[in-house]
């Protein structure tokens, strides 16, 4: 009669569940054979955004609209989302790019781009963990 004997191995990584994109992701730390990412891929809700902040610079630059009150109203939207979105237009052009470009720390979130964003660009860097080419 053969005997039987099982082995149980436990493997605990500490890990970080995100939502990113309407997605859940799973952030592990980093250096701890994290996969790099075959290719970049834009995050469609902050390049939404930008292209609204810009859009309504542009009403606003161009006389379509007077202030930013008048554009939540033309917009239906509320003001101080508006305003907040109207702020990614402080953005330093090279956070842009890499938002564009799909460069931009994976964890990146819409939510933290409206949150408190420091105007000088350097700062913006530092806070975003987006460093410059």
């Amino acid at each position: 009669m053969t005997e039987i004997t099982i082995d149980t191995l436990t493997v605990r990584v500490p890990l970080t569940l995100r939502r990113y994109g309407g997605r859940k992701l799973v952030i592990v730390p980093e250096g701890e054979g994290v996969p790099v990412r075959a290719k970049a891929s834009p995050d469609d809700t902050l390049l939404k955004a930008l292209a609204r902040a810009h859009r309504w610079k542009r009403m606003l630059e161009s006389g379509q609209v007077v202030s930013l009150n008048e554009l939540s109203e033309a917009e239906k939207i509320n003001p101080s989302y508006l305003t907040r979105i109207y702020r990614l237009t402080l953005l330093a052009p090279d956070i842009i790019e890499a938002i564009l470009d799909g460069r931009q720390p994976r964890t990146l979130q819409l939510a933290d781009l409206m949150d408190d964003m420091p105007v000088e660009w350097h700062r913006q860097r530092e806070r975003y963990g987006i460093a410059t080419r």
